[in-house]
């Protein structure tokens, strides 16, 4: 262990993602992984939308009759 290893920014733990990471620490690998978790959570943001906003709808189409 490096006298300055304290200094150096943690990585994230696999298949997490921290906005605003240093990118320039991580392998060919990691990258690939963490667009693939990106892409994941864009697919799980997208499907809690969708719900939210069939849910809406449902409830305007009760309220507006």
């Amino acid at each position: 262990m490096s006298l300055f290893d304290e200094d150096l920014p943690n990585k994230s733990p696999p298949g997490t993602v921290a906005v605003g990471e240093d990118l320039s620490r991580l392998s060919e690998t990691e990258l690939e992984e963490r667009i693939e978790a990106l892409r994941g959570e864009i697919n799980r943001t997208q499907k809690e939308l969708e719900q939210r906003s069939t849910i809406r709808d449902a409830a305007n189409s009760i309220f507006q009759k």
